[in-house]
């Protein structure tokens, strides 16, 4: 089984100056569902959202060209791509030459879901691929997570770990229809212990979610050691078992780290994938 330790996160790389699929290091989602409480049927839909913006390769004529990728990964994959070995793949794109754009959107799509449904007995959804050209880089607006902005609450934070008991709604209430938004999301990488901004929305309907109870749960992450997709699930299935909201939706928004950034994205109701829209700190 491929694992956090035995991938290149914190080792010295050498950078490949060729296309090299086998960079690409895959780790299973499943260990970390199982800690907490997710089992092969899973409890939520949606995606994790990348963005790639240190894309490169060469033209049939050696001219170097460059643009930024969106990718859409199914949250049903049995892995995902550590992310590292994500930059160092997409480096071995700088000196290799491609026919134009669509050649290098087939090669993305089919080394990224070979790795991704790595060891399933079938393949469900693709991996979903985007590339803009240099002429669209304007269309790409930046936009901060909408929502009631916890920040503003003038809260005490003592636990930095995450803490789950400090979740708490009021269910003798009338169910409402809200959505939330913070800031102050940070945790560290898994295998470096390299801190991870991020920004956090969450949109639900039920009994109302105590505001500052979950601005201290939020902030209870800052020391915690998790990739960005398993601090999303953990948010989620904290918030959905100790609230027990009808709907839930979690989404953040981290800033990027070698040119890459990861968007997880968790609904308990089908629903459209939010956009892939940057945040000022991405």
């Amino acid at each position: 089984m491929m694992t956090p330790e035995h991938s290149q996160l914190g080792k010295t790389s050498a950078y490949p100056d060729q296309y090299d699929a086998a960079q690409l290091y895959p780790i299973a989602r499943a260990p970390n569902r199982s800690e907490i409480g997710v089992g092969a049927t899973l409890p939520f839909l949606g995606a994790d959202l990348w963005t790639a913006f240190e894309l490169g390769w060469l033209n049939r004529r050696g001219k170097p060209q460059v643009a930024l990728a969106h990718f859409t990964v199914p949250c049903e994959t049995p892995n995902i791509i550590e992310s590292k070995s994500f930059k160092l793949y997409l480096g071995s794109f700088n000196n290799t030459h491609f026919d134009d754009v669509d050649a290098v959107q087939a090669c993305l799509r089919k080394d990224l879901n070979e790795a991704l449904w790595r060891g399933a007995r079938a393949q469900g959804s693709g991996v979903g691929v985007r590339i803009l050209m240099p002429e669209l880089f304007d269309r790409e607006p930046v936009h901060e997570l909408d929502g009631v902005n916890l920040d503003r609450l003038d809260v005490e934070c003592t636990q930095y770990t995450p803490a789950p008991e400090l979740l708490r709604a009021d269910v003798d209430q009338q169910p409402v229809t809200e959505t939330l938004c913070s800031r102050l999301l940070k945790s560290n990488c898994l295998v470096t212990g390299q801190p991870d901004w991020g920004s956090v929305q969450i949109s639900y309907s039920g009994p109302q979610i105590n505001q500052e109870g979950l601005l201290q749960y939020l902030v209870s992450f800052r020391n915690h050691n998790e990739f960005h997709e398993q601090c999303v699930e953990r948010i989620y299935m904290d918030i959905w078992r100790r609230c027990k909201p009808a709907r839930l939706a979690v989404y953040a928004r981290y800033t990027r780290r070698g040119g890459l950034d990861i968007n997880p994205f968790r609904t308990s109701a089908p629903q459209a994938l939010p956009r892939n829209v940057r945040t000022a700190r991405q």
